[in-house]
């Protein structure tokens, strides 16, 4: 997020002067590290928590929708940067990988086919394919057919055109941009307050985590985009406008294998449906990965509970984050969510023939040999007051901003990165909306559909999905 926001602020006023801080010895540590996500590029294609059941079983697309149209803004400007040669070679950080569902069972089926009816027609989802046929889904994924037995009702969609993207590299790449743009970094500095500062200013006083030195500078706008570590910064900042948010944590692990018999065999990111109390973030996929080049496959997450707001933070991190008028919203969310709190319990307990055996029900011949356990990254789900139940669970992103459009924070996680771009221009129309209007004529040449919704009109759609696979290399 915030080497998105640097970049496009670089590309609409050059001459701004613009400092990074960053906390550990190397960026993209934390939640954009390939290993720390799942590195799907989030269009709403496979994930089900995107359209879920309604109490009358009615399916609503909208949500995928909103999310695909956001993506579609990404891969614009992604495109751009390629076309410029901003970017180094489309394929170091996005790859075609078909995004894929697979369900069991008849209530799943009945679902998965009312959610197929709700897209087919969608422009923005043009290629989307239905089946119950189990060779038919052999077909499209080997592995998550092979030794399945019985007779229970099963059905997959596929969508060829989906991408996995390896956020690491991006966002490694997006700062190259900045540096070489005459944008300063500060590596191994940890921020230790953001106060107002005189005429309209903020001072941040740091401190370099090696040598202990402490510093400060000053700034007309601060963009905190720390990650699970936003909160804690966003609260050192006395903005009214964090009061009542909190934060909850959730931990995550995958299991992984680099086998390449396996990995030859899956070519797809297959996701499947939540578990019930689980968090949006904890559904069930078994993903193709591309890092550095190399193919490896994905499974989970699993979800887990430390206090650590970063995965390199500390465990005062949300003892210390509660504050008096966070309280009631973090008690009220406790209260009312008791499933996730059973499901986070029962996934935290849970040993290595657990984590097996979800693992089977994905691909039944899956070996413990074939597969290691690795860390995830650390997620912090929102909390937020709410007049009528007190507080509630705020799942996806949230953009908190001063009320003078000085300092801006995100909070929260999936979609996250894959609408990067979408979340950073409104944030920038809402800090800056005496610039952007001058500013949309620039934004237009990097990002054409800005401001139009291409989903209402299929042609427009198609040429667009064409034009940025071709600039970045993938499946139309």
């Amino acid at each position: 997020m915030s080497a998105t926001l640097g970049v496009l602020i670089k590309q609409l006023e050059p001459s701004w002067t613009i400092r990074i801080v960053e906390k550990l010895s190397d960026v993209a540590q934390e939640s954009s590290s390939p290993w720390n996500n799942a590195g799907t590029g989030h269009a709403g294609l496979c994930e089900l928590n995107y359209m879920p059941e309604a109490a009358d079983g009615s399916v609503e697309s909208s949500k995928a929708v909103v999310i695909n149209e956001q993506y579609q803004l990404s891969r614009q400007f992604w495109a751009h940067l390629v076309d410029t040669n901003m970017l180094d070679t489309p394929t170091s950080f996005i790859n075609s990988t078909p995004h894929m569902t697979f369900v069991w069972g008849q209530k799943n089926v009945d679902y998965l086919r009312r959610r197929t009816e709700a897209l087919k027609n969608e422009p923005l989802f043009a290629g989307f394919e239905y089946t119950e046929d189990p060779e038919v889904i052999a077909e499209w994924s080997p592995l998550i057919m092979k030794g399945r037995v019985g007779n229970e009702p099963i059905a997959a969609t596929r969508i060829v055109s989906g991408t996995d993207v390896d956020y690491g590299a991006l966002t490694r790449q997006l700062l190259s941009v900045l540096t070489s743009s005459g944008a300063e970094l500060m590596m191994e500095t940890d921020v230790r307050s953001i106060r107002r500062h005189g005429e309209g200013l903020w001072r941040i006083r740091t401190r370099n985590t090696v040598g202990n030195t402490p510093g400060s500078f000053d700034a007309r706008f601060v963009f905190v985009g720390a990650g699970g570590g936003a909160l804690t910064l966003l609260q050192k900042s006395g903005i009214p406008e964090i009061e009542g948010f909190g934060g909850f944590p959730v931990s995550g692990e995958f299991l992984r294998t680099t086998n390449p018999k396996l990995v030859a065999k899956h070519k797809a990111k297959v996701y499947g449906k939540a578990a019930v109390g689980a968090p949006p973030m904890s559904v069930p996929h078994l993903d193709t990965r591309m890092v550095d080049g190399k193919a490896s496959l994905l499974f989970g997450p699993y979800a887990g509970f430390s206090p650590n707001f970063l995965k390199n933070g500390s465990v005062f991190d949300l003892p210390l984050s509660v504050r008096f008028h966070n309280i009631i919203p973090m008690l009220a969310v406790a209260v009312t969510n008791l499933d996730l709190l059973k499901y986070l319990i029962g996934e935290v307990l849970a040993g290595p023939k657990k984590k097996l055996d979800a693992l089977r029900e994905f691909m039944p011949d899956a070996r413990p040999e074939d597969w290691h356990l690795i860390k995830a990254g650390q997620r912090v789900q929102v909390m937020k007051k709410d007049h009528a139940k007190g507080g509630v669970l705020q799942f996806g992103t949230e953009v908190i901003t001063s009320a003078d459009g000085t300092i801006a924070g995100l909070l929260g996680a999936s979609p996250g990165a894959s609408v990067s771009v979408a979340i950073m221009l409104d944030l920038l129309n809402r800090c800056f909306p005496d610039k952007f209007q001058k500013w949309e004529k620039k934004i237009h040449a990097m990002i054409p559909h800005f401001g139009t919704l291409l989903n209402t009109d299929a042609k427009k759609a198609k040429a667009s999905l064409a034009a940025t696979a071709k600039s970045l290399g993938l499946t139309a």
